[in-house]
């Protein structure tokens, strides 16, 4: 018995370097560490820049903060800057004929009989409020030109900028930032510049779709900075 315990005992020694070595070669791996063969890739950094014409073009440079019609009409009486921006009044239909030719109304979508009352109406509510007009600019369209006329605030003056850019999406951003530019540069006309014009146009510089005969009250309060006043329901 004796000799089969040292027999044992041998064999132990014997073997014990190779187990040790056999464990020395799998080393533990910490799972916090990555592996050199997976390397750490960081997310990348939001871009928060625009490019030029974006940053020209962007509702961001209104100043959302609209009043009441009566804080509005308490502010055209009394202010600098301000622009109303009419759709033009009641005209049935959608665009234009495809015979459309801006020279000639027959081609035209025109204003119905109410369109035409409607019209009157919204220059009677600006003399009733005594609103000072500046300017009156329109649209070439003939429903904007005799939606301006029948207002009867003033002399009216077309405007290629106000036209109509329905048909043609491809010179919206640019018209819209002459018509940025233009409001830009009114920041300090005394008196209230008037601007018949469409849905489209007023939509692309505000955001709001205005019913036939609303307006949007716009002002710049800054040399890059367009206030968005607040809105004037139709009549």
């Amino acid at each position: 018995m004796q000799q089969l315990c040292l027999a044992w005992i041998s064999a132990l020694f014997a073997i014990a370097p190779l187990l040790l070595s056999g464990c020395a070669g799998s080393p533990a791996v910490d799972p916090e560490v990555p592996s050199p063969s997976s390397p750490v890739v960081s997310p990348p950094t939001p871009s928060v820049s625009a490019s030029p014409l974006e940053a020209e073009t962007s509702p961001a440079t209104l100043s959302e903060a609209e009043l009441s019609e009566a804080e509005i009409w308490s502010q055209l009486r009394q202010g600098r800057g301000y622009v109303i921006l009419f759709r033009h009044a009641l005209a049935p239909g959608t665009g234009d004929p495809s015979n459309f030719r801006l020279e000639d109304c027959s081609t035209q979508r025109n204003l119905s009989a109410e369109g035409r009352q409607q019209a009157m109406r919204l220059g009677e509510m600006l003399r009733q409020r005594n609103i000072p007009v500046s300017r009156v600019l329109s649209s070439q369209w003939c429903r904007c030109l005799e939606t301006a006329r029948l207002m009867n605030l003033g002399a009216v003056e077309p405007f290629p900028v106000l036209n109509s850019f329905f048909q043609d999406r491809s010179i919206e951003r640019s018209q819209t930032e002459q018509l940025r530019q233009f409001i830009l540069s009114n920041r300090d006309t005394v008196g209230v510049t008037i601007m018949v014009t469409h849905q489209v146009n007023i939509t692309a510089i505000s955001n709001i779709i205005p019913q036939s005969g609303a307006a949007v009250v716009m002002r710049a309060s800054a040399p890059d900075q367009i206030d968005l006043v607040g809105q004037l329901a139709s009549r």
